[in-house]
C-alpha cells in the first residue's frame, strides 16, 4: 500500500433547488469542491450547466480506492435508489454544506 491509497475521500450527491437532477462525485476536499460547485468555477461541467450545488448526501472512505468504487456503483444506480439513499438520511433534502 501506497502513502496515497489511505487518503480519506468522500463520495457526494448534489442537486439543484429543485431536486429534480442528481450529480454523484468523489473528491479528497469536500469543502474546496462544494466551493467549486457553488461558484461554478468551472463553468462548463454537467453540475454548472444543471445549476447542481445542493448537497445532499456524502460518505467518507478511509482509503480512495473504497471511495471511487462507492462512486462507480452509485452512479450504475437508478434515480429512484439514489432517492431512497438521500432520504434515509436527509429526507427534508436540505443542504448539507454547512455540515462540512
Amino acid at each position: 500500500m501506497t502513502a496515497g491509497d489511505s487518503e480519506t475521500c468522500t463520495v457526494y450527491i448534489i442537486t439543484n433547488k429543485t431536486n429534480t437532477t442528481l450529480y454523484t462525485g468523489v473528491t479528497k476536499d469536500l469543502k474546496r469542491r462544494m466551493y467549486q460547485h457553488k461558484n461554478k468555477v468551472r463553468p462548463k461541467t454537467f453540475s454548472a450547466r444543471y445549476n447542481l450545488s445542493k448537497l445532499v448526501h456524502f460518505e467518507k472512505f478511509k482509503s480512495k480506492e473504497k471511495a471511487y468504487l462507492k462512486e462507480r456503483q452509485l452512479k450504475k444506480w437508478n434515480r429512484d435508489w439514489k432517492v431512497q439513499l438521500i432520504e434515509e438520511t436527509n429526507s427534508d433534502w436540505i443542504d448539507l454544506t454547512k455540515m462540512i
